[in-house]
């Protein structure tokens, strides 16, 4: 993971004062995620050349010891250690903090002078928004120059790849520029690597301070920056425009499921005289209804023993565990943290002991062989397909259906049809940033066929949610049986 900064003019080898770094040495840098240096690739009176190297391990990672507390959706292969991602902006915060501030003690005349700046970063996926990268820096006053290879020449016909490598270029003041790379790498990045908490609002509002108000695509810039979570751009969004300047409103109140896009009730095009006088339904989220739903389907098949994979906080498992017809409940991730979050949510310490000695919790992961899948009545895999990258479906369809191999599998994941109800959702856009697709219902069902005659099951497939008439329910829910 790289980025690069480059000085052009009349001494400027002055870089060094102006980062805090001095060009003659390289420099290592310890953070909580791997390791950042910084080296000078050229250095002239002309130009000068700074760079910051990320090392990060993709293991750890995988193994939550690291960048896990969304969820444990990094897999033991993943763009994190090479791509330009939130761990890069925290790596520039915390490497280049007292430029980012603009204070120069030695060059103050220089760090509040607009310089001719120019800035790459490497491997920036822009999710196929092609405008993106215009759109958020050439407001800015850069010019903007992207470059995007092939994936790999000897098979041209698997396309482009999915990154560019961003090249922007001013007259700027050094503490300007940083700050805006901080802030928009993490509008690209839609798998950030830390918790989005309010705390973050304050931090964009530190570090957008004297520009993000004016710029075009602020609203663009806060919904991606957030990933999503609308109560927290729209409390931006207020501070900003001094709609709320002391911040008094409370930005956690929508909690993180909440906040998903999917748990709020999809717009309606009923009139309000049409609805005069009809009692509104009471809104239940959707993921509520998708583990109610799970969990009957799971008693139904008959099973005494369920394997959770992909468990996330277990909030199948728990429900799970007060079934007596259960007497054997596995809640498998890839992330140690998030099982760790997991046993804090079900009170692992004082649980009872009938309850606690159904429960297993294990770490694994769900695209290689594991022994210790096998053996279980059903498994669940609960909204978890749709985060793994498309090559290696296959992988994962071997490890559940081939070597697992449960009498029952039971999947669900998003209808991407019902997204048209989602009225904040835009054209092509996913339900979660970390989606890597979503399938229509003809799509999901041509993926149950091929499953059902390469692995001998046959699947009964139904909806969970609100049926539209036109786009069916935002959930399907496939029930694989084992034939014979």
């Amino acid at each position: 993971m790289l980025f690069t900064i480059t000085y052009e003019g009349t001494n400027t080898e002055d870089l060094g004062f102006l980062l805090h770094k001095n060009p003659s040495r390289s420099q290592q840098f310890e953070l909580s995620y791997g390791k950042a240096y910084v080296f000078y690739p050229e250095v002239s009176s002309e130009r000068t050349t700074a760079a910051l190297l990320l090392d990060i391990d993709p293991l750890d990672l995988a193994r939550g010891k690291v960048g896990s507390t969304e969820g444990g959706l990094f897999d033991y292969v993943n763009d994190r250690p090479y791509a330009s991602t939130s761990f890069m902006s925290t790596a520039i915060s915390r490497v280049f903090s007292t430029a980012m501030n603009g204070r120069c003690d030695k060059k103050q005349e220089l760090a509040d002078t607009p310089l001719k700046l120019t800035a790459k970063l490497y491997s920036l996926r822009d999710y196929g928004d092609e405008k993106l990268a215009s759109e958020l820096f050439e407001p800015l006053g850069y010019t903007v120059k992207t470059e995007r290879t092939v994936l790999d020449e000897s098979c041209p016909e698997w396309g482009n790849s999915p990154y560019i490598d961003l090249t922007i270029s001013g007259t700027v003041k050094l503490s300007e520029l940083l700050n805006h790379v901080y802030v928009l790498i993490s509008v690209f990045d839609k798998q950030k690597h830390y918790y989005i908490s309010s705390g973050e609002i304050q931090k964009l509002l530190d570090h957008g301070e004297g520009w993000l108000a004016d710029h075009p695509y602020r609203e663009k810039i806060m919904r991606r920056y957030f990933n999503a979570r609308k109560s927290y751009a729209r409390k931006a969004m207020d501070i900003l425009l001094g709609e709320d300047p002391d911040g008094t409103d409370n930005a956690d109140t929508l909690t993180e499921e909440n906040e998903s896009v999917e748990n709020v009730p999809a717009a309606s095009d009923s009139s309000s005289e049409e609805n005069a006088g009809v009692q509104k339904k009471e809104f239940t989220p959707l993921n509520t209804l998708r583990m109610e739903t799970v969990k009957n389907a799971v008693l139904a098949s008959g099973a005494s023993s369920v394997i959770d994979l992909g468990c996330g906080e277990c909030r199948l498992t728990s429900l799970l565990l007060n079934e007596q017809q259960i007497r054997k409940v596995t809640a498998c991730d890839v992330s140690a943290a998030v099982l760790e979050k997991a046993a804090q949510r079900l009170h692992l310490d004082r649980m009872p002991s009938a309850r606690r000695d159904k429960l297993t919790l294990m770490q694994a992961s769900l695209t290689y062989r594991d022994k210790r899948f096998e053996g279980f009545d059903c498994a669940c895999v609960i909204e978890v397909i749709e985060h793994i990258e498309p090559m290696r479906i296959p992988s994962f369809e071997r490890a559940v259906f081939e070597f697992a191999a449960p009498k029952t599998v039971i999947l669900t994941t998003p209808n991407s049809e019902y997204n048209v109800n989602y009225e904040h959702m835009q054209e092509n856009e996913l339900r979660h940033g970390d989606h890597r697709f979503e399938w229509t219902r003809e799509e999901f069902k041509d993926w149950t066929d091929h499953i059902c005659k390469k692995f001998g099951y046959t699947c009964v497939i139904s909806g969970i949610g609100d049926n539209d008439e036109k786009y069916g329910t935002p959930t399907q829910m496939g029930v694989f049986t084992k034939n014979g």
